[in-house]
């Protein structure tokens, strides 16, 4: 359908059909050409890091811009000019769009930069400072260790509510990184002139994904399993419990127990003191050890405790897949997010992210009950996204607690266009996606071919759904 000049870090993740071609590698910019002989056109992308931040219309943009002097001796004759401006903090144009007189279309700036940027938190560095809230976030984890565990709550929920106020990522919900996606499907769309196929997130029947996770604190936690896993297979569903290999004692029991009943087994750090991702040279000093409980238990997964992460360090970990990234959370230590609701790669490794907020954060800082996991779940099922729960058996021993959990997995346990996956099957599933490719087929409809056929559903995006600044 598409012909492009470079590899697309987007298109290829849409699995949009695009066949690339062997052009001249010195060409600063990526081409989608369409059969119409339209195009759309960006700056190829630098290394991911910080951006400023931009608007086009709603739409956030944390990518570098060229300047219209800069896009004009690009693109040279032609017809070309310049049409919805990019904005910066200031609301000042900084680039425009560029329409062509056949219909193409030129992006001041790499749609594929702004996904990376947007799934490593590089905006993190270069969006402006969040002054006081910073401020008092490293001054509690400082005198933390010091003060009473009654202390601790109370400024914690004091600070909660500064969190909460975070401009972006948007909490509950940030929507940047599927923004992006809808705009650059419905420019290829307007290009193409015709509905532009992609391979959906879920595999068929389902639309949508349910994924349950415990992290294992403490001994306690360990020895109370069974709390969680009842209610779980009370609804016929499964989880992934991550324990801590030098923290406490796990009994060989508990691990066959749970995997002889279909449930899943992670590794959860390797001291579960916050640092196994401090620096490369410490990180390649205990995975060995974290491998070693990897093969003991069979297991696939990793989660940072804390959910400390580093773009750079996460392929190392040489695990099938990690769940250490936020969709968005303004509460956690590491807090931001990165802005999507679906799997997404990090070199080798396939990223979970957590889209539900903590049973800790829910229960203790917020006081507040499964209405907030409901709500979101029911607005991550209508955007086809992943409810992944992240939930302590150390903090769910109270019967109030576990009635709540009951009657969340009550609510979606009926719904049968929910996938409700372990983590494994969902990275499972999001490499077989990866490898596979949509062909027009002998009869001209398009087919999906690769390891994903028979399963894989292709979804369209219409020409007419084409992105307007300010919608």
């Amino acid at each position: 359908m598409f012909t492009t000049s470079h590899r697309s870090v987007l298109v290829d993740y849409l699995r949009v059909p695009a066949k690339m071609l062997d052009l001249d590698s010195r060409s600063m910019v990526v081409e989608v050409a369409a059969a119409s002989g339209r195009r759309l056109v960006w700056p190829l992308a630098a290394a991911p890091g910080p951006a400023p931040e931009h608007r086009l219309g709603d739409l956030r943009v944390f990518a570098s811009a060229l300047a219209d002097d800069e896009a004009r001796a690009v693109l040279g004759e032609g017809g070309w000019a310049p049409a919805e401006p990019l904005v910066d903090a200031s609301g000042a144009a900084v680039a425009h769009i560029w329409r062509g007189a056949d219909g193409s279309v030129f992006l001041p700036f790499s749609p594929d930069a702004a996904l990376v940027n947007l799934w490593s938190e590089a905006y993190r560095a270069g969006a402006r400072s969040a002054g006081a809230k910073r401020l008092a976030l490293r001054a509690y984890y400082r005198i933390r260790p010091f003060l009473p565990r009654r202390v601790q709550i109370a400024l914690r929920r004091q600070l909660a509510r500064v969190q909460a106020r975070t401009a972006f990522p948007r909490w509950p919900v940030e929507t940047a990184v599927h923004d992006l996606y809808d705009f650059v499907l419905g420019l290829l769309g307007a290009v193409a002139g015709e509905p532009v196929p992609w391979l959906a997130p879920w595999p068929e029947p389902y639309r949508w994904a349910l994924v349950l996770t415990h992290d294992v604190e403490l001994q306690v936690g360990c020895d109370n399993v069974a709390l969680l896993r009842d209610i779980e297979l009370a609804h016929g569903m499964r989880s992934a419990w991550n324990f801590v290999p030098r923290r406490y004692d796990t009994p060989d029991a508990t691990v066959t127990d749970l995997t002889e009943r279909g449930f899943e087994v992670g590794v959860h750090g390797l001291y579960h003191d916050g640092r196994d991702l401090e620096s490369r040279e410490l990180l390649l000093e205990r995975l060995p050890a974290m491998h070693d409980a990897a093969r003991r238990w069979g297991a696939t997964g990793f989660r940072a405790p804390a959910t400390h992460r580093g773009w750079d360090l996460m392929p190392l970990l040489g695990f099938e897949y990690d769940s250490s990234y936020l969709d968005t959370d303004p509460f956690e230590p590491q807090g931001g997010g990165s802005c999507t609701w679906w799997p997404f790669p990090i070199g080798d490794l396939v990223e979970l992210p957590i889209t539900l907020l903590m049973d800790h954060t829910l229960f203790v800082i917020l006081r507040r009950d499964e209405s907030v996991w409901s709500d979101k779940t029911t607005f991550l099922r209508e955007r086809g996204g992943m409810a992944l729960l992240l939930t302590h058996p150390d903090y769910m021993l109270e019967r109030e607690r576990l009635d709540v959990y009951d009657r969340y997995l009550a609510t979606f346990a009926g719904d049968e266009t929910m996938w409700a996956a372990l983590p494994r099957d969902v990275a499972a599933w999001w490499r077989r996606r990866a490898a596979s490719s949509i062909e027009r087929g002998e009869d001209g409809a398009w087919q999906v071919v690769g390891p994903a056929a028979g399963e894989a559903r292709i979804a369209r995006t219409e020409p007419g759904s084409v992105f307007e600044p300010g919608s």
